[in-house]
């Protein structure tokens, strides 16, 4: 998602997200045995799991460090996104609007809100949609801590969802606000994780009405594929409602819906 003020509800996952400090200090040594099993050079936080589509012990494919925007889908291809879930309320609410439409997405999903909800992440993949890691405590300054933090963020939040999903991992990465670094980036897609970005915002965070989220897509669809959308982070009626209206008139504008390039 954008950055923005106001994110009290960060807070408290920043707060649910200590629990996992004690995680962050293993992280150097999961690198190092991944490291050592795929038979290169490790050094700290970049050595990885395997992406998403292959069963965990893999070896993980990299992928491109540019960040992604364009659709698999073709120039006529459209990315919903999904970001900071999975919440209990709002995503069965969003799995259900992209369901009845016949709508594939990418979710990209906070590490402590996957940890809290495995079902949701289980019911995600279920339904032929796509993982992207969004670190563990969705930190926006991010891009100005250090490689180490960084590390800690994307790889233990790509292993929280692995497990969370039952052994599938994020095809995708996306840094919280879009504060990617070169070293983010690369380290990535060394891990199979394609950097995601987009290319249209719909504001649904600030909870504008949802004519105005829908304007908003409708407006800008000329700007690129990738639509971006949130399944937590307060009260989404607004942005289930948009979806609503969304989805249907793109299809009636000969749009396809596909996945992020990788």
């Amino acid at each position: 998602m954008v950055r923005s003020g106001g994110r009290g509800w960060y807070a408290k996952v920043l707060a649910a997200a200590l629990g996992v400090t004690a995680v962050a200090g293993m992280t150097s040594f999961w690198n190092a045995q991944l490291g050592s099993a795929e038979g290169r050079p490790t050094r700290a936080g970049v050595s990885a799991p395997p992406p998403q589509s292959q069963p965990q012990g893999r070896k993980a494919a990299p992928v491109s460090a540019d960040i992604a925007h364009a659709s698999d889908g073709g120039a006529r291809g459209v990315n919903i996104t999904i970001d900071d879930g999975p919440d209990p309320v709002w995503t069965p609410q969003v799995l259900r609007v992209l369901r009845d439409n016949g709508v594939k997405a990418t979710f990209c999903m906070v590490g402590t809100q996957a940890r809290a909800h495995p079902d949701l992440v289980k019911a995600v993949v279920a339904a032929g949609h796509r993982l992207c890691d969004h670190t563990v405590s969705h930190d926006v300054t991010m891009d100005h801590k250090s490689e180490a933090y960084q590390s800690q963020q994307i790889l233990t939040a790509a292993r929280m969802i692995t497990e969370a999903s039952g052994g599938v991992r994020p095809q995708y990465y996306r840094a919280p606000g879009g504060a990617f670094t070169p070293y983010s980036r690369h380290l990535a897609a060394s891990h199979g994780m394609r950097p995601l970005g987009w290319n249209i915002d719909s504001k649904d965070f600030e909870r504008p009405g949802t004519n105005a989220m829908v304007a908003t897509v409708k407006n800008e669809i000329s700007n690129g594929p990738t639509l971006l959308f949130h399944d937590a982070g307060g009260d989404r009626s607004q942005t289930v409602a948009a979806l609503r209206e969304v989805l249907p008139w793109l299809k009636e504008q000969g749009y396809s819906f596909g996945f992020p390039v990788r």
